[in-house]
């Protein structure tokens, strides 16, 4: 039974959005009398990776129950006439933030199929990067899709595929894909669950009572009271069935490139990847930047909410205190308003405010995770002077942000990236600072526990700082607005 409801309005993303966006985060659980409450619970912990919608597929041993709606996880399954719909002792959830398709209940995951060898739901994290060029292929042969998502890629190609079990479907079907994801899906007997050859999108395996787990982050296993087992590593599938969990290879081996804005922005800070402490990269990032580009000033104050951890480790290691300068309000909901012009250029107000009494008189350091197109930005610092700030430097926990991400983040187009269009010292007259500096890229990976960053053999995706892509962008070949990089990986391939 899948039901969802058609009356939910399409959300509006807020028009001064200048942060970065993950697309989804996933969570997947076999073994327990009640899986959906479970994945209910672990998507509240992984609402940060996605606030459009959400989703839960149930299998209960002979039939599959679902709900899926716009909307937030609290609010979409507070209901207990939803959740007692979801029975079951294995399940799958989603949430999403859309980085392809728009956002539409056709388009609400995981997605679900009868297939030749029975149901089968599927939801991924992540980005396919030539699910346009299989999407072609697959409407020439017949294929009728039902959503504009890439997600709906995988499914054909598993539904299509001429291998005889469902996991040699599944396997069938991943080498064709290129891009990065993480992967969840629930048929009858097993929930499976994939990480890309690369490693790029977050996953991790957890244990609660006789029940296995999988999630995009160790913050959805804490809110379970599951014990963190480790991390899905590169390129490897789990399947999670009655007689516990089973490792797979279907790749060859790959140097693994993790997603480094995992750590600098998108994963909750009280999760742990690959056995790194989130806040604690976050603190080491600071103390780096204090290193590199320490100002005389009065005090530090981070840029709510992604900023904190960052301004504790510049504060710890310059010795100028930390304040909470700037208060942020949780509860502004994205329709508060439809704001005209004059009431949109307020809108940082609705959730931001200077704390006065921390600022006026003094030298100010803003520290803040990164710099899109610079106009929230603009607005901060516009707010912090009319407190009373005396000079404002601001200082960036990641180097500057001059490419797009192809793998499942939600950035701009190049053009519109500040740091594609202008050097640090034209960024800092824009946005109307004393002085402005990014850490380094070799600061950035000593930060992770790294002596610098190795040009040939990088630890970490980085794109959107190097251009340096590492899988191939077979969608994308050839345009121009793209970054000049391509040309090297069509070379490659």
């Amino acid at each position: 039974m899948i039901t969802t409801n058609p009356l939910a309005p399409a959300l509006e993303r807020p028009g001064d959005d200048d942060k970065f966006h993950e697309e989804c985060g996933v969570f997947g659980v076999f073994g327990h009398d009640d899986a959906a409450a479970l994945a209910a619970l672990g998507l509240h912990a992984l609402q940060h990776r996605g606030q459009e919608s959400a989703g839960i597929v149930a299998f209960d041993g002979r039939h599959f129950n679902a709900h899926r709606d716009l909307g937030h996880v609290g609010d979409i399954f507070s209901s207990e006439e939803v959740m007692a719909r979801l029975a079951g002792h294995a399940a799958i959830g989603h949430n999403r933030y859309s980085t392809t398709g728009e956002t539409a209940l056709r388009n609400v995951q995981p997605l679900f199929a009868d297939l030749s060898c029975g149901g089968f739901a599927l939801a991924h994290n992540g980005n396919l990067t030539n699910a346009r060029h299989l999407r072609r292929r697959l409407v020439g042969q017949g294929a009728i899709f039902q959503s504009t998502t890439d997600t709906e890629v995988i499914l054909h190609l598993i539904a299509t595929s001429e291998a005889g079990s469902l996991i040699d479907r599944i396997i069938a079907a991943l080498r064709q894909i290129e891009g990065a994801y993480s992967l969840v899906a629930v048929s009858d007997s097993c929930v499976i669950a994939v990480r890309d050859p690369l490693g790029v999108r977050p996953l991790v395996l957890g244990r609660v009572g006789n029940a296995n787990v999988v999630a995009s982050e160790t913050c959805a296993l804490d809110i379970i009271g599951a014990e963190f087992v480790r991390d899905v590593e590169a390129g490897e599938m789990v399947v999670l069935d009655e007689s516990g969990v089973h490792s797979l290879r279907p790749f060859p081996p790959a140097p693994r490139r993790p997603c480094i804005f995992e750590y600098i922005y998108f994963a909750r800070p009280d999760s742990m990847m690959e056995g790194i402490s989130i806040y604690q990269t976050r603190k080491g990032i600071g103390r780096v930047l204090a290193e590199e580009s320490g100002v005389p000033a009065d005090v530090v104050i981070p840029v709510p909410d992604s900023g904190v951890p960052a301004a504790i480790g510049y504060s710890e290691h310059s010795g100028i205190p930390f304040e909470l300068g700037i208060i942020r309000n949780h509860y502004v909901g994205r329709t508060f308003i439809e704001p005209g012009q004059q009431i949109r250029n307020l809108g940082v107000k609705l959730k931001h405010n200077a704390n006065r009494r921390t600022i006026a008189g003094k030298r100010v350091v803003l520290v803040d995770d990164s710099i899109v197109r610079g106009t929230t930005s603009i607005k901060i610092v516009e707010m912090v002077r009319a407190a009373g700030a005396t000079e404002v430097h601001m200082r960036i926990a990641a180097p500057p942000t001059s490419h797009s991400c192809f793998y499942g983040i939600d950035t701009p187009e190049r053009g519109e990236l500040l740091a594609s269009k202008m050097d640090v010292e034209g960024m800092a007259r824009h946005i109307g600072v004393d002085s402005l500096a990014f850490i380094s890229i070799d600061g950035l990976y000593r930060a992770m526990g790294e002596p610098g960053r190795d040009p040939a053999a990088p630890k970490f995706c980085d794109a959107c700082f190097t251009g340096d892509y590492p899988i191939r962008l077979t969608d994308f070949l050839g345009r121009d607005e793209r970054p000049a990089q391509l040309s090297l990986l069509a070379e490659r391939a």
